[in-house]
């Protein structure tokens, strides 16, 4: 296994070592698993579906409309407006 070093304030260490009394799991068991769920969750896993795979047969349904939508003002000049 490899060692990797930081630097984390007081308070986190603080934290941390509540955390790992609680679960009775040392505080790089933890870390471990924290770094393992973060790198998952921002879509590290292979295979995990990206945005436009949910969302594909949504893209281009909508015809017509303005085609300065997103960069004309005058769009939003009633916007929240009763």
């Amino acid at each position: 296994m490899n060692t990797l070093t930081i630097k984390i304030p007081a308070g986190l260490d603080a934290a941390l070592a509540q955390a790992s009394e609680r679960q009775q799991l040392s505080k790089s068991e933890l870390v471990r698993r924290a770094v393992a769920a973060y790198l998952g969750q921002a879509g590290e896993r292979p295979g995990a579906p990206s945005a436009l795979d949910l969302a594909g047969d949504l893209v281009g349904c909508f015809g017509g409309g303005p085609s300065d939508l997103s960069s004309n003002p005058r769009h939003l000049d009633d916007f929240g407006k009763p």
